[in-house]
């Protein structure tokens, strides 16, 4: 069973009914009475202000009623300050997620962090995927709203997901993102799981595997400013909106020049992902060695990420036609950086 305390009447039944594919769903609301025990609780949803004093006594309440520390606690937040993740940590949550994360997008984030048992690599893998989904939706909701982007809240997702790919490898990482609807943030979390298992398999040492995998994981900051009639659309973008779409790797190197705090690694990775080495990418052309080895790894992998990775309209690539396709774009990316990676993503 699991649990959803809410005080969001305008969308706690089509949450309920999305966490019933999970598990039985039981809601209590802040103003509800909780029993002294609960028996079989698989997790408990909070989707509250934890800043109002009645909701965090709620939660602290039924969370006890509900076995304590022993059950998971994934909440919604309203705000992703400091004083509301403050308060979602002292209550013990596993995973954070703005408030308005779509719906369908929190329930499979819940299916991810609880499907697992508490030990074992699948639980690894899944808490690793859960843990950096946390701060890329923080990221991406900061950029969103004109926030300053805090680089060192990035930071938290670094370890996650390394630990995830060394302990479970690359293949059930990719299987455990691809059941994330939200296209920016499956794609977000594939890249950063591609860069981090092509930075171990190409030897490079902790300090610089961490430096590519923060690199990844920001890439895409900018397309949270891009509107979601573009960023979308199912089909082919017209030129126009084409234009709009490349924008995505400027403004995203503005957003974070503006936060300040990021390194030229990560800067020069979000503003040239899309750069290729005959002169045609964008956003500046560069062209050759004015690519640098970090930009070229990482958009090998984005480039990857976007062939395999699952859209509404279309099915996932297999992973040897997309090395396929890497493999014939001679002249355009790395050939020596593209057959290390076809190595690696075969697991050879």
């Amino acid at each position: 069973m699991l649990l959803l305390l809410t005080d969001r009447p305008d969308r706690t039944v089509a949450l309920a009914q999305l966490l019933e594919q999970i598990a039985p769903c039981r809601v209590s609301t802040v103003q509800g009475r909780f029993p002294g025990r609960i028996e079989g609780a698989l997790g408990l949803v909070a989707d509250v202000d934890l800043l109002q004093p009645e909701a965090a006594r709620s939660l602290r309440t039924l969370r006890g009623a509900a076995g304590g520390a022993r059950t998971p606690l994934i909440c919604l937040m309203r705000s992703m300050g400091e004083r509301s993740l403050a308060e979602a940590r002292s209550q013990g949550a596993e995973l954070c997620l703005p408030g308005d994360t779509p719906i369908r997008t929190v329930a499979q984030a819940v299916l991810a962090h609880l499907r697992p048992a508490s030990t074992g690599i699948e639980a690894v893998v899944a808490r690793g995927a859960a843990e950096t989904g946390t701060v890329i939706t923080g990221l991406l909701d900061a950029a969103r709203n004109g926030e300053l982007v805090r680089a060192e809240a990035i930071d938290a997702g670094l370890t996650p997901v390394l630990t995830a790919v060394e302990t479970g490898g690359l293949d059930r990482w990719l299987a455990t993102v691809r059941s994330y609807d939200d296209a920016t943030y499956q794609h977000c979390l594939l890249v950063t799981g591609l860069a981090a298992t092509f930075a171990i398999d190409l030897g490079f040492s902790e300090r610089d595997r961490q430096q590519i995998v923060r690199a990844a994981l920001v890439h895409d900051v900018g397309k949270a400013r891009i509107p979601l009639d573009v960023l979308n659309k199912p089909g082919r973008l017209d030129p126009a909106e084409q234009a709009v779409m490349r924008s995505h790797a400027a403004v995203g190197h503005r957003i974070l020049v503006e936060a300040g705090g990021f390194d030229d690694l990560t800067l020069d990775v979000v503003r040239h992902h899309h750069e290729v080495l005959d002169g045609s990418g964008y956003p500046d052309g560069l062209a050759g060695s004015a690519i640098s080895d970090p930009v070229r790894l990482v958009t090998i992998c984005d480039i990857y990420a976007a062939l395999v990775e699952s859209r509404p309209y279309r099915a996932p690539m297999p992973s040897g036609e997309a090395v396929d396709v890497l493999l014939g774009m001679a002249g355009k990316l790395d050939m020596v950086l593209v057959h290390a990676f076809a190595r690696s993503v075969s697991g050879t």
